[in-house]
């Protein structure tokens, strides 16, 4: 039987707490969900924007929660028979757990950020580390406040390898959260104009991202992408923040980890590359360059944590890009198949760029066209609409034969597109439902895309009710 994550008294002391009620000795899991929360689970109980977890601690306790962790002036709303640790806040003592679970543990730790591709890195990561070690990552993108405090708190005391994202929307966001984490190294998959909205330049957003190296271990790297535009000035600030040691990875053959040739096919891509002067050939079972780029960035920190190097390249081939984030599915329609690429989790200009050129590298069968439904791209300030109307070139580039646009800043880039081009345009995503179901035919590729605000992912699944299919982690 293995260890319990945590003992009450190591939880108790971490959290900073004191305890009401009859609390078992073992803790096997940490939850702010009372929906998904598993018997054993410590119950926190957040208060966040929308919701407050003291409204759901009566059900984690139903639900068999070991304990709930709430705030000492809640106390008396709460069930007097409960199982609690009492603090001053939650959030905070959450964030303490975090801390004491860091350091406990021998791991090597590893935290992405980037305007794009934090979530995908993440795990690739996994696949490529776990044939070295016991892995411990969050389980979805919880990059923030609170999300990264939580997978910190949640790390097994025997792991080998930790995993983490960390995201921002503001300066000054990443400094907390990456010394909590303490990296041994840290990866920025690139900087795009993303955030505009809270952002006067790229520059000031490579600034941002550059928080992560405050957080570096005394003997960590900084890997970083040789071929983005901001490098030059992250390789400064790395320096500036007292980061001895820099690898980067890229297209560029001056690049530390570099392509040396690399060959795209429906399912993913074939590659040859020279990681850190060592040369590897590997599969990824995921479509587009993205990843690529990206793979060398794991790679690179592969050998930098000391992990088996081989076996990481063989672990990436059974990579799947998720729902939402790339996930490719086959739909039986009368007369053949269509293949849907859900790019619906979010959007920026670089993931749209990015999600353009798989929709381009699909190989389809006349009269099957490539089609792109895409919706507004969110927090872009100012620039919105000059940012979508230039979307109209890597449209071009990618050889789409129809466009379906959503939202209000998607018809600067309308009225950029050309007319054999203009599929369908509205104001509200909701509303290319019917239009898109009835339009598509056998032969077509299809990939849906926009910020999460702008809520394509029901056009995803519009067309999975009406075409349901066979197997929905099927690759095309």
């Amino acid at each position: 039987m293995s260890d319990p994550l945590w003992t009450l008294d190591a939880f108790v002391e971490a959290a900073g707490g004191s305890t009401r009620g009859d609390i078992g000795a073992e803790i096997t899991g940490i939850s702010i969900d009372s929906r998904t929360l598993e018997p054993g689970d410590a119950f926190v109980a957040i208060k966040g924007d929308r919701l407050d977890g003291h409204n759901y601690v009566t059900a984690a306790l139903e639900a068999g929660a070991s304990l709930a962790l709430v705030a000492e002036e809640r106390l008396t709303e709460l069930p007097e028979d409960g199982r609690y640790v009492v603090v001053a806040d939650p959030l905070e003592a959450l964030r303490g757990l975090g801390v004491a679970a860091r350091a406990r543990t021998g791991a090597r730790i590893v935290a992405v950020t980037g305007s794009v591709g934090k979530t995908g890195t993440k795990e690739a990561l996994r696949l490529a580390l776990e044939p070295s070690g016991k892995v411990h990552a969050s389980v979805a993108s919880f990059n923030n406040h609170w999300g990264v405090p939580l997978t910190l708190a949640r790390m097994p005391a025997d792991a080998n390898y930790g995993i983490f994202e960390i995201g921002m929307n503001h300066a000054g966001e990443i400094i907390p959260l990456v010394k909590m984490v303490r990296p041994h190294a840290a990866i920025i998959t690139t900087v795009q104009p993303v955030h505009l909205e809270y952002f006067d330049s790229v520059e000031k957003i490579a600034k941002a991202k550059a928080e992560i190296f405050e957080g570096l271990e005394p003997d960590g790297v900084a890997i970083l992408n040789r071929d983005n535009l901001q490098f030059d000035l992250l390789k400064f600030l790395a320096a500036t923040a007292g980061v001895a040691r820099i690898h980067t990875f890229g297209e560029n053959p001056a690049a530390d980890s570099h392509i040396e040739k690399a060959v795209g096919y429906p399912a993913g891509s074939s590659v040859d590359a020279s990681i850190l002067g060592q040369e590897i050939t590997y599969k990824i079972g995921a479509p587009g360059k993205h990843h690529v780029k990206n793979s060398l960035a794991v790679l690179t920190a592969v050998a930098d944590l000391g992990a088996d190097l081989a076996k990481a390249g063989l672990a990436l081939d059974t990579m799947r890009a998720p729902k939402g984030r790339g996930q490719v599915s086959r739909l039986p329609l009368p007369g053949g198949e269509l293949n849907l690429i859900d790019e619906s989790y979010n959007a920026n200009p670089a993931s749209m760029r990015a999600a353009f050129a798989v929709l381009g590298e699909a190989p389809i069968k006349r009269p099957g066209r490539r089609i792109a439904v895409i919706g507004d791209m969110r927090e872009l300030g100012e620039d919105a609409d000059r940012l979508h109307a230039e979307l109209s070139q890597p449209i071009s580039d990618a050889q789409i034969d129809a466009v379906y646009c959503a939202g209000p800043h998607m018809h600067a880039l309308w009225k950029q597109l050309p007319h054999d081009l203009r599929a369908h345009f509205c104001e509200d995503a909701k509303d290319l439902e019917d239009v898109l179901l009835s339009d598509v035919r056998p032969g077509d590729v299809v990939m849906i895309k926009g910020s999460l605000g702008t809520r394509m992912g029901p056009l995803v699944e519009a067309l999975k009710r009406e075409y349901p299919p066979a197997d929905d982690s099927a690759a095309a």
